[in-house]
């Protein structure tokens, strides 16, 4: 028996004798049994809580100077790592726990202590919410939290299953008198005070022991809040896949899916080294299919630990089918749906709804506008509908946008095939693709030259107020639209997709390399083919010639599909789209360094659009050939004519759209720019670039362009670190710019490196 106890009890006896008591004596006035003073007295028993030693103290009568003595005697003989019988017993299955690196150090660094000679932790006692979807493996995150740091509660450790997700969960009461007696309380003390008298105790012996203590699964608030100390510094993980946003003074750890890595060593550990480095692309395919969530990933991970003779590409093909996914993953008694169907169950009818029909949302996320059109609801309900959805774990949220995790997208489509009949499913489709149509209508028109505002009586429940939040509009909702657009397509819904191309030409050019426009007009040009119209034929064939040569840098397609334009607009007699066509040719053959060709076609359009009376034309038509006289090392002719062209930019004023006057000023500027450099005239090629990035700010596209223009430039000049900084500049607009200029760019930077590094000592040489 350790010394601490002989301790305690032999000074139990001292003080016991000296107040003329006996053992029974001392158990009437201090209420403890008289086995657990005989037990103490004669070291058999562990060190009793402040509490027992609060009772023996009062019923001895003992002045301020010998209670202290008891209580140090008793802090004294409690052996390092004391843990009551059954409080720390984790539950089994962690032992391969992958991940959450980030997630693991904030909840060890909670129980690390500050310095030495410092208390432990934060003041008071910390409460760490672990808040996630199904299958995110918060349990496992706090268990595996738990025992790390079990180390640092020597008060006790306590893991309890608050049985959220049950029909009928135990209540406070209940769960408090649970952790009263897996931390000893004895069952006389808990009789003394009764059901009323429990709360003060265990907030009492939580205060007055350094405890960790996980919740585990709670259902929501009301449930978890009476457990929670209020004093001590204890630690207290609660895992719920609620929110639990009513909790006040709470750390929040939210838990997503794993990253695609560590979801693939997940499995590689589950399934071994040597299966997962036979089939690494297997592998990886069944970690996305899975979604990346820890659940999925060990239901299949275990499905091929069980059946050695599978290949892993087998079962990655099983996964591969949407529809049979959820029922793929099971294994034993685990089945994933059936984690999904608890937190479904306690869904408000409205929320369930809403849920199901998340699953006709074609892209990865929506807004409340567009989920406001699968169910009726207004948009503010409808918000109402998808935080309860979040609060639950169903949803997540990215700023103002909600997302379905892709096996909740397959549970929810599966609710939706179960509970709603095909009718009501597809009038809820036809709402939210009709609205999207709609609204990029709507949204693109500020770009285009004859419209600029909301018609009259619009309401789309979006902010469309102008060029910059519909250009917002249209990026965020622009995996939906598109699809909406694809199945407008499909149905033969033709008026409506060249309507929808025709809105959005000119706000390609705002975001020309999200790389769909070329799919876009291609579809647009087939649509208006079936409708027999050759002028709508002409035009979405020009903008296709257009994305082909720009974006895909397919001029030979470029320069065919626009004579196949030229040949409708001429069917059409309209002289405005055979100027197009040849615009787009000579575009094309700049491209190919054809320059005959490109000034024979520029010039060719240059008379159709004088003929027309198009100034929007014939100003594409100026600085067109500009370009080409620069490009054939006349730059000085190039700059007269581009002077020229500013001053027939001034003279037209109002005449131009503004639109296509801000475009052009920006391709000359960058055009004087290129006859600049060809001079050496290195401060005015600088300045023209400048003033064309300073015309362009809202175009990432077009940035990235001219910041790769403005790099070598610079690097020609010999202006090294500003050159440096056009080249960084052009990677940081990221996914919205040029995918050649960037890439260009990383080669630059590399270039600039190695030529910036010392040359190599000469062999044997030694430096000074």
């Amino acid at each position: 028996m350790a010394g601490g106890q002989v301790a305690f009890g032999a000074l139990l006896r001292e003080l016991r004798l000296a107040a003329s008591l006996t053992i029974e004596g001392l158990a009437e006035t201090s209420g403890v049994s008289v086995r657990g003073i005989g037990d103490l007295e004669r070291g058999r028993r562990a060190a009793p809580q402040r509490r027992t030693v609060a009772a023996l103290a009062d019923g001895l009568g003992l002045g301020e100077a010998d209670r202290e003595r008891l209580l140090t005697t008793a802090r004294t003989g409690r052996v390092p790592g004391y843990s009551p019988t059954g409080v720390r017993s984790f539950p089994r299955g962690i032992d391969d726990f992958i991940g959450r690196e980030h997630e693991i150090k904030q909840l060890t660094d909670l129980a690390r202590p500050a310095g030495a000679g410092e208390s432990w932790g934060p003041a008071g006692p910390t409460v760490v919410v672990i808040s996630g979807p199904p299958g995110a493996g918060k349990t496992t995150l706090a268990l595996q939290a738990a025992q790390a740091v079990a180390g640092a509660f020597p008060g006790g450790q306590l893991v309890v299953d608050l049985r959220g997700m049950a029909d009928d969960p135990p209540g406070p009461a209940a769960l408090m008198l649970g952790v009263l007696k897996a931390l000893q309380v004895a069952d006389r003390d808990l009789a003394r005070v009764g059901p009323e008298g429990h709360p003060e105790l265990y907030r009492h012996l939580l205060a007055d022991q350094r405890c960790l203590l996980v919740l585990d699964n709670a259902r929501d608030e009301a449930q978890v809040r009476p457990l929670l100390p209020s004093a001590g510094t204890g630690l207290v993980l609660v895992t719920s896949r609620r929110m639990l946003t009513g909790l006040d003074s709470v750390r929040r750890l939210p838990l997503a899916e794993l990253g695609p890595e560590e979801a693939t060593a997940l499995l590689a550990g589950l399934v071994g080294s040597d299966r997962a480095g036979a089939e690494p692309a297997a592998l990886a395919e069944v970690a996305e299919r899975c979604g990346h969530l820890p659940l999925a990933l060990r239901v299949a991970g275990n499905w091929l630990a069980t059946r050695t003779g599978r290949s892993v590409r087998h079962l990655a093909d099983r996964l591969a089918h949407e529809d049979r996914r959820l029922q793929v993953l099971s294994a034993g008694d685990v089945h994933v749906s059936a984690a999904f169907a608890l937190s479904y169950q306690q869904l408000t009818p409205a929320a369930a709804r809403l849920f199901r029909r998340l699953a006709l949302v074609p892209g990865a996320d929506t807004s409340p506008a567009a989920a406001a059109r699968l169910t009726g609801q207004d948009v503010y309900d409808t918000e109402d509908t998808l935080e309860e959805l979040v609060e639950t774990g169903l949803l997540g949220t990215t700023g103002t946008r909600y997302r379905l995790h892709d096996l909740l997208r397959l549970y929810a489509r599966t609710c939706l095939d179960a509970e709603e009949g095909t009718g009501d499913t597809d009038a809820a489709r036809v709402s939210l693709h009709g609205w999207l149509l709609e609204t990029a209508i709507v949204a693109g028109r500020w770009y285009e030259p004859d419209y600029g505002a909301l018609p009259d009586g619009w309401d789309g429940d979006v902010d469309l107020s102008g060029p910059d939040p519909a250009r917002a509009w249209l990026q965020a909702e622009g995996d939906n639209w598109l699809a909406a657009y694809r199945t407008a397509a499909a149905t033969g819904e033709h008026t409506t997709v060249v309507e929808v191309a025709e809105a959005l030409h000119w706000f390609s050019d705002q975001w020309i390399f999200w790389g769909h426009w070329t799919e876009i007009f291609d579809t647009a040009a087939r649509s208006a083919q079936a409708l027999g119209d050759p002028l709508l034929e002409a035009t979405q064939l020009n903008y296709h010639a257009w994305a082909l040569y720009l974006i895909e840098g397919r001029h030979h397609d470029s320069i065919d599909r626009a004579a196949q334009a030229l040949t409708a607009a001429e069917r059409a007699g309209d002289l405005n789209q055979q100027a197009w066509s040849r615009i787009y040719q000579s575009s094309a053959y700049r491209a190919l360094e054809d320059f005959d060709r490109a000034m024979e076609r520029t010039l060719q359009a240059a008379d159709l659009f004088e003929a027309g009376g198009d100034l929007n034309g014939s100003l594409q038509t100026r600085f067109t050939v500009c370009s080409v006289l620069v490009k054939t090392d006349r730059p000085s002719e190039g700059l007269a004519f581009l002077a020229e062209t500013f001053a027939f930019m001034d003279e037209a004023g109002d005449r131009i759209t503004p639109h296509i006057a801000h475009f052009a000023s920006v391709q000359m500027h960058s055009v004087s720019s290129d006859a600049h450099r060809s001079l050496g005239n290195w401060d005015a090629a600088v300045d023209h670039l400048h003033t064309a990035l300073d015309l362009s700010q809202d175009n990432p596209g077009m940035s990235s362009r001219l910041l790769n223009k403005l790099g070598h430039a610079l690097t020609d000049a010999g202006r090294t670190q500003p050159a440096r900084e056009a080249f960084h500049s052009c990677i940081a607009l990221g996914p919205d710019a040029d995918p050649s200029k960037v890439a260009d760019a990383h080669e630059q930077l590399a270039l600039l490196d190695a030529a910036s590094e010392p040359p190599p000592s000469p062999s044997g040489s030694s430096s000074p």
